[in-house]
Parts: C-alpha cells; structure tokens; sequence
C-alpha cells in the first residue's frame, strides 16, 4: 500500500517531569482517499515494526476510499524504528523503564492531537482506534482513557481479560487443541500422545540423533535441550491454531489455507503406532509450518515467526504489567500438564531483567471487568483463535458490542478481504463498519 513515512518527537516520559528528553515515533500515513473532515482510522502499534502490520490490515485500506479515511499506523515506542535510547534502548532497566502500555497509549494520545493541529482540514476529523491482538488491546484502552481523542475502537482478537483472577489459566491452551481436534481424526490426541514419544526417544543418544534428523534441525540435539525442543513445539502448535487462515497467507510464517488442517493429515494415527512412527509424523506436520515453501535448509528452534515481532520488548511488558497466567493440565487439552507459578515467573523475570512484574496492575489500570461505564468499543474475536480466552465475548451494552466470529483465527477481520473468505467473517466487517459509521455520524451532528 501507499504511504508515508513519517516522526514525530514524544516525550520519553509523559507522567513524570524529570526525565525531559525526547525520541523519534515512526508513524505512516496515507491521505489518498482522505477528505477534509474526514474520519482517521488510526492503527495503534503493537509490538513490532509498524510496516509489517500497516501491510497485514488490509481492512483498513479496503474501507478507506469509501469512508474517505485517512490512515495513520503509528509505531509503539520501543518496537521497529521508534527507540527511546537509540541502540541503548534494551541495555539495562533503567532504559527499558519506560517501556509500559500507558507510555505507549500517551504516545499515540499526544501524536492524534497534534496530528489534528498540524494537518489543515483535519481539526474536526473524528478518530477510530483500529488494532489487532496487543494492538486491539491498546485500541479499546486508547478510547477508554482518552475519550477526547479518540471517538471509538475496533479492538480485534483483543485480550483484555487474559488476567490473573479474571479468566481461568487453561483456556487458552483449550481452544488450541479444540482446534486440532476438529481439524483431523486422532489429530489432537496424536500430539498429546508425541510427548512421552519424545520422552522415550530422546532418552538414547542415537535417539537424540534420530529426532535431529528427522526434524532437520539446524543444531542436533542436546540431553539438555530436549526441554527447548518440547517448548518450540508447544509455540509451533499454538502458532497454527493463531494463523490457522482459510487462505495461503504469509503473517507468522508463510502457509497454505487451512494449515491446521493440512498439518492434521500427518497426524491421523490410531493408538497402536510406534514412538518413531508417531514422530516422524510430527515432523512432517511441522514443516508444514516452517517449510511450506521447501526452501529452509534446516529448522532452527529459537525462530518460531516472523523476525518482525520484538518478543524481547514483549518479554519484558510480560515480566512487568502483561501478566498472562496460563497453565495446562494435559487432560483438556493435548499439552504436558503445567501449572502457573507467578513465583517463578518472577524468578525468571528478575534474572533476565531486573524486573518483578506487578501481577494486578493491568486489572487495575484499564478496569478489569468492570469496563461497561465506557461506551463505542467493538471487539471481535474468532472461535479459532487461542487468544479468544481472554477476550470480551458478550456485548456488555449497546454501544460496547462483542462480536465472534465462528470460522475467524487471530484478527482475521483486520486482513484484506479475500475470495476464500468465510461468510462469517464478511458478516463481521460489515456490522464493525455499521458501528464505526454510526459513531462518525454522531460526532459529526
């Protein structure tokens, strides 16, 4: 798509007065179809670089001629290009401090208005927060704590309740395997059964070796890293079920339509199959998702997805204010039983960044559930999608409107329409853009 690239100075830190610096914000903007007074949709930026996700929400780009939209996507402050300390920025706590949610949402706060000032004709353009996942978080707390700025929220595949207290720590991993299980015969039950497969095989040497080879792993396995095997595979399945689009798409990895499908057909065993039979099966469905193309030489287990992401910027808003409880009990779903220990999340946290989250603050900060005084917020989410568990699945008031959609993965009604698109998800574009028109309209009488 077109647009410019552009920054904008913002504070370093917007609620304290001593730390007076400034940072360059990477925002992109298309006014192409813009008409004075017209709406801006404005994407808030999650974490990574704002072009890979201004190029996967085509929604915005497909509604923006008809609405006469201006598109902003602004960067989230530590993600891409827009560093606080430069190259310093992830060096030690004392830069990585600023490094919080309200930073960010003050960021995209302080860039609307002085958008508004700055581009003639835009004073009185009433403004939609759109986002998706951490994105469609910020989105729904954008319009929450700034009603000012922003008239409403298109908040997709966003989980605001994925809290301590607030939904249970199994969910998400449910909803995987739910997943699998309808996506193939023996397909869930496969992938449960391949963890004490792994146990046995990777008990010998030759073992080890075998799994290296068969997995075509870059590096061959080690005693101590079958645990890191166990845990690339848990994201590999996790991954799919998020991305698990009814067309070829290329957002974590590139994959054909339906991946959890397809990965299925490699796994359709019945209960008498050998350890190495179960596995090389295994295998097969994961280079479904890290080899689609044929073109990787070896797998390498510290790349689960697109390089576009910051998963240490995302690490450290986990360690912090992002605590997400999750656990499995290998009964519900198709995962080794593992329970959640905020002490040793902690632990981990501390050692890794001298950091201890404060595991109630996201409740308390953005109102936990008690959220219906707020008012113009759509959030949807797909039945497919794991990150649904934390999500706000029942409309809480007229104009604070949940919308599901049975055959959506993770925002898939952010994404570019497209031919094979499910009728369910066509519905749900069309009713968000009802609601958004509604919510223009009223701003504008």
């Amino acid at each position: 798509p077109l647009f410019l690239q552009r920054e904008g100075k913002k504070n370093i830190d917007h609620f304290g007065f001593l730390e007076n610096g400034l940072f360059k914000q990477r925002y992109l903007l298309s006014d192409q179809h813009w008409r004075q007074n017209g709406p801006i949709l404005f994407y808030t930026g999650n974490e990574g670089d704002i072009t890979w996700f201004c190029n996967n929400t085509g929604f915005t780009w497909d509604v923006a001629e008809e609405m006469g939209a201006m598109l902003v996507f602004a960067e989230h402050r530590y993600y891409g290009e827009s560093l606080p300390f430069g190259e310093e920025s992830y060096s030690n706590a004392k830069y990585l401090n600023y490094l919080t949610s309200e930073q960010a949402l003050a960021d995209f706060a302080v860039l609307i208005k002085s958008l508004k000032a700055s581009v003639t004709g835009a004073q009185n353009s009433p403004v939609i927060a759109v986002g998706g996942s951490y994105g469609g978080m910020l989105a729904a707390w954008l319009r929450m704590k700034y009603p000012s700025v922003v008239t409403g929220a298109l908040a997709a595949s966003a989980p605001i309740w994925q809290f301590t207290d607030m939904v249970p720590c199994g969910d998400f991993y449910k909803i995987v395997t739910q997943d699998f299980a309808k996506s193939g015969i023996n397909c869930s039950k496969s992938i449960r059964r391949s963890w004490m497969a792994i146990s046995n095989v990777s008990s010998t040497g030759e073992g080890l070796q075998w799994l290296s080879e068969e997995f075509g792993l870059c590096a061959p396995l080690k005693p101590q890293d079958v645990d890191d095997f166990r845990a690339w595979l848990q994201e590999t399945w996790v991954n799919l079920a998020m991305v698990d689009y009814p067309y070829e798409a290329n957002f974590l990895q590139h994959l054909p339509r339906w991946p959890v499908k397809v990965v299925c057909t490699h796994l359709q065993f019945d209960s008498g199959v050998t350890d190495r039979q179960l596995l090389h099966g295994v295998s097969q469905a994961v280079k479904v998702y890290y080899n689609y193309t044929g073109s990787a030489v070896c797998l390498n287990m510290s790349e689960t997805a697109t390089g576009s992401l910051g998963t240490r910027g995302w690490y450290y808003q986990a360690c912090t204010e992002m605590v997400m409880p999750m656990c499995t009990d290998g009964i519900q779903d198709m995962f080794e039983p593992q329970s959640w220990s905020l002490q040793a999340f902690s632990d981990e946290c501390y050692g890794l960044f001298g950091v201890r989250p404060r595991e109630h603050w996201a409740s308390m900060a953005y109102g936990g559930k008690k959220i219906n005084s707020h008012s113009n917020i759509i959030f949807s989410n797909g039945d497919l999608d794991p990150w649904k568990s934390g999500g706000v699945t029942k409309s809480l008031s007229d104009s604070l409107v949940a919308i599901v959609i049975p055959d959506g993965a993770h925002h898939l009604d952010l994404r570019y329409s497209n031919e094979h698109d499910p009728q369910s998800v066509i519905q749900a574009r069309a009713l968000e853009l009802q609601h958004i028109k509604q919510w223009i309209k009223q701003e504008q009488v």
